[in-house]
Order: structure tokens, then C-alpha cells, then sequence
């Protein structure tokens, strides 16, 4: 991983040039949280500056405020030398400034791009949609964002949807780019092709403000870091002097120890003979009538953890949907504890034992608008002891979701107040917990860590390998290879709807993986006893 050296990024510009950005003793205060306290960052001319920091440090609420969408309590935002106030995020884009959010903005019943013109002062008043489908195809072109123009934003994986947030804020040619995890749903080949991009944006004299939790990215692409912890700066260091273990020490306060996490404890629940969750040649079809899933066939036993692998978009999206009620198929079988559950709905999922942390937590995970407490019981509304002779306890539903966010390490200062206000690592955190209440049998997680901070990460992996030792199978959905041959028993590997091959985890590796990721079916000889 080489960092480009910040002597490089500067050496151009004139002396005395100022900071295109510069953020002084920001401060911002939610009711019972301080979001933000005495935060200075500097972002140069051509410079591309990292932002790290635990889930909850900080990060989103600072950049939320030099967009617009907040205003800082106290503190100044200076553009080029000048002070500047926004009172909203059409005054920071009038004054170049864009930013790619982590929760997707886009209206999902238009087209990639509707999207992309929506609101734009270059969209022509009268336009047909094959011109703005050739724009946009164009545009991506030239940008290094390939995306389905005529496609609807509903239809697409989460991958594709944020390929379509970036191009369609470096559409209009942003001074300032801020992108929040941006590569968490990318390939490393489009990730490569981002940071391509990237480079030639700030090579123009733009910058770039880059979130990220990768920290082996944040090495290769940025310049300076800037790390935040508690919602205060902690400090900002040149990329060339800075390594992986400096990085996650300083974010977290600690070191974190990462490892192989397939060995097993004393006394954990062994991998059972019988298949707890079968698929039997399960296809399945979108509303345009396209075939998602095709054939597939896999089985998840109880005490074993099952890895997904796939570029995203490949049919884990539908695959997870079919094993939790929420797809219908079209032909095929669907297995839970060896009963039928191939029409079964989502709530005869849950209450047979089948958990779920989704791909898009905010939207599928969580009700935004209703309060923590709610999200965190939905599961249990007619249980003891939230519900009591069919009377809800609101007492005993606020101590419940305390007992669950507490086991998520989630702080929260007040259970009534929607779930939307937290951090998106936290909001994750609170799904996985809650889910794994409910997941006696199987727990169906996709991309689980997205987002997540490197101590998070390493909370979460350990929060399924406590479920695979108490005897539940786990089928793991994840692009990150690592993640997935340091958890995984064993690994199917998904393209265009099928499986490729499934292979025992200590007897692949990544560029195996990486083949049937590219469409490489595995012989049936080699996958035997898989």
C-alpha cells in the first residue's frame, strides 16, 4: 500500500493558498449526547483527507454540518479564507460542496436516470427519457462509473444504488466531495476504478473528504488523516506516517487484536449431521419477470457458519430474501428444521426461529421514524413480558430494549427517541442483537459489518461465533473475502443467481474464491464433501 506523500499533494500551490475547507472549534449537542466538541479540520486543494473514527465518533454529524443538513451549535465554516453559514444543503452545494451519505438518497421508483438529472440545473426542461438515458450512460462512462441508466433505483442491490448516489453527485462537478463509506458495497476492481476517479478529481485542485472504516484503503488513497473519537479530533497525521495497527489504536483507545475465528471453544455445540436450513433447487423471478436465483441448492447446518460470497448484485439480495419469507418462489424448495417453508411468510420465519440482519438496516431492519424502544422489541410485542394478557407494557418494553442495547454496547440516551438518531454502527449493532434474540435455529446475515468500525467488526463476528458454539447455523453474507475465510466453515460462492461452487474454508483460498466470483463454476468432484 503506497500513500501519496503530502509534499506531492501540495507542491503546486501557491504560498499563503488557503484550505479550501476549514472547520473551526465546531460544536454540536443532541439532547443528552455530544455529537460534536472544539472539532478543527483543514482539507487542502487537491488533497484527498481521511476522516476515521468509531461508530458514533463523530464523523457523519461533522460532515452533516459542512453540508448544510446541520448547523453547528458553535464553531465557524470557512470556504476558501471566507466564513460562510448553511442554512441548508442547496447553500453548500451552491458553494461546491457534495456529499455521497451512507443511508442512500435516491427515489427508488425512478429510473438510474431520473435519478441522476433529479434537481440538476444541466437537465434540459424538456428532455425525452432515452436522452436522459444516453446522458447518462455517457456520464458514467466518463467518470468510471459504469450504471444501468434505464434501470429503476428499486430494482437494484445496494451496490448498484451506491455507484448511482457517486456518480450522480461528481455529475455536478463538486469542489468538495465528501464520501461516506463509499466503498462498502464495491468491488476491489470498482473500488480501484473509484479511486481512480478520485485521484483525477483532486488532481483538478477539488479535494476530497473520505469516511471509511477500511483501513487499508485509507492508506492507499488518502494523504492526511484525521481521527475522531468521542466526538472530539484526536489528532491528524500524514498518511505516509501511519500504519493499520497506529490507526485502529488511535480510533478505539486500544488495541485491537483480530483472528482466525473457526476454532472452537470447549463444550461448543457440534456441527450437526442433518441440514437445519435446505434450499432444493430454489429459482426465483423480480417483478419484471427476471430470473434472480436459479437453481440454487445449499444447506446450512446447525453449529456452522455458512460465508456468501459474490459481487454484489449477483443474488444475494433475493437469496436472503427467500430464506426469510419476503420472495416468492418460483419453483424449488425451501427447508427450515426439516419442515416446508417454501410459502411460508416472514412472520412464520421468525416465529420458527430464523433471525435476520438485513442488507439495508435503516429501511429494512428499522422503522426510522419510531423510537429505539420500539425497534428494539418489534420482535417480542406479543410476548412476555412486553405484552402481558394482551395489555403492552410500556415499562417492561423500555427495560427490554435497555437489556438488548446494553448487550449491543449501544449508548443510548433516550429510548423514546426515533432510531433514525443513531449512528449507523450503532443502528447495526442493535439489529444484530435484537435478531439473534429470536434466532434459536438460523441467522440469516447479510453484510453485517458494512459500515462498521474495525472494534465493531471484531464485536460482531464474535457475536456469530457465540451462535454457531450454542449450536444455530449462520449464513453469512459478505464481500469481504478476509471476513469471510476467518469466520466461515464453508463458503458458497454466487454469480448471476447461482452458486458456483461451496468449498470447506481451510482448503480454499481467495483466488480460488475470486474465480467462481468471476463465474468459474467448480467442479462437482472438488465440491464433494463440502
Amino acid at each position: 500500500m503506497n500513500a501519496m506523500p503530502e509534499a506531492d499533494v501540495r507542491a503546486e500551490l501557491e504560498p499563503g493558498t488557503p484550505p479550501i475547507v476549514l472547520l473551526k472549534g465546531i460544536a454540536k449537542y443532541f439532547p443528552g449526547v455530544v455529537a460534536n466538541q472544539d472539532v478543527d479540520l483543514d482539507v487542502m486543494p487537491g488533497e484527498i483527507h481521511a476522516l476515521l473514527g468509531e461508530n458514533g465518533a463523530g464523523k457523519s454529524t461533522l460532515m452533516n454540518i459542512l453540508t448544510g443538513i446541520y448547523q453547528p451549535d458553535a464553531g465557524e465554516i470557512i470556504i476558501d479564507g471566507y466564513a460562510r453559514t448553511f442554512a441548508s444543503p442547496m447553500d453548500a452545494i451552491a458553494a461546491g460542496i457534495g456529499m455521497v451519505h451512507q443511508h442512500f438518497k435516491l427515489v427508488k421508483a425512478f429510473t438510474v436516470a431520473e435519478n441522476i438529472h433529479l434537481g440538476w440545473e444541466k437537465t434540459p426542461r424538456r428532455i425525452t427519457s432515452q436522452e436522459l438515458e444516453r446522458r447518462t450512460a455517457e456520464l458514467g462512462r466518463a467518470l468510471n462509473l459504469e450504471v444501468r441508466p434505464g434501470a429503476h433505483v428499486g430494482d437494484l442491490s445496494t451496490g448498484e444504488q451506491q455507484r448511482v448516489e457517486i456518480l450522480r453527485v461528481l455529475a455536478r462537478n463538486a469542489r468538495v466531495l465528501i464520501l461516506d463509506e463509499p466503498t462498502a458495497v464495491l468491488t476491489p476492481a470498482e473500488a480501484g476504478e473509484l479511486f481512480k476517479a478520485l485521484k483525477e478529481f483532486v488532481a483538478r485542485g477539488n479535494a476530497v473528504v473520505f469516511i471509511s472504516h477500511k483501513l487499508d484503503e485509507v492508506l492507499e488513497i488518502s494523504d492526511r488523516i484525521t481521527v475522531l473519537r468521542g466526538g472530539r479530533k484526536v489528532t491528524t497525521e500524514r498518511t505516509a506516517d501511519c500504519d493499520e495497527k497506529m490507526l485502529a489504536k488511535l480510533m478505539v483507545g486500544r488495541e485491537i487484536v483480530l483472528s482466525d475465528l473457526r476454532g472452537r471453544a470447549p463444550g461448543a455445540a457440534p456441527v450437526s449431521s442433518e441440514p437445519v436450513l435446505s434450499l432444493r433447487d430454489v429459482t426465483a423471478f423480480d417483478g419484471l419477470g427476471n430470473r434472480v436465483l436459479g437453481n440454487v441448492s445449499l444447506d446450512v447446518h446447525a453449529g456452522e457458519i455458512l460465508g456468501i460470497a459474490g459481487v454484489a448484485g449477483n443474488g444475494q439480495k433475493e437469496l436472503c430474501q427467500v430464506l426469510t419469507g419476503m420472495r416468492q418462489l418460483a419453483s424449488g424448495q425451501v427447508l427450515v428444521g426439516g419442515e416446508d417453508f417454501s410459502a411460508a411468510g416472514a412472520g412464520d420465519f421468525a416465529a420458527f426461529g430464523v433471525g435476520h440482519i438485513p442488507e439495508d438496516r435503516l429501511h429494512s431492519g428499522l422503522a426510522p421514524a419510531l423510537s429505539v424502544t420500539d425497534n428494539a422489541v418489534i420482535r417480542e410485542y406479543g410476548k412476555p413480558p412486553v405484552s402481558n394478557g394482551g395489555f403492552y407494557r410500556p415499562g417492561a418494553a423500555t427495560a427490554l430494549a435497555r437489556s438488548i442495547a446494553d448487550a449491543a454496547s449501544v449508548q443510548v440516551p433516550d429510548f423514546s427517541m426515533p432510531v433514525r438518531n443513531l449512528s449507523g454502527g450503532n443502528q447495526q449493532r442493535l439489529v444484530a442483537r435484537r435478531e439473534m434474540r429470536i434466532a434459536s435455529k438460523v441467522l440469516i446475515a447479510a453484510y453485517p459489518s458494512r459500515g462498521l468500525d474495525v472494534g465493531a467488526i471484531n464485536t460482531m463476528m464474535r457475536y456469530f461465533v457465540e451462535l454457531r458454539d450454542a449450536g444455530v447455523g449462520v449464513l453469512l453474507v459478505s464481500e469481504e473475502l478476509e471476513e469471510l475465510l476467518n469466520l466461515s466453515d464453508r463458503i458458497a460462492v454466487m454469480f448471476h443467481g447461482e452458486v458456483m461452487g461451496v468449498v470447506k474454508t481451510a482448503e480454499t483460498n481467495i483466488e480460488a474464491i475470486g474465480l467462481m466470483m468471476g463465474g468459474q463454476r467448480l467442479a462437482a468432484a472438488d465440491m464433494a464433501g463440502a
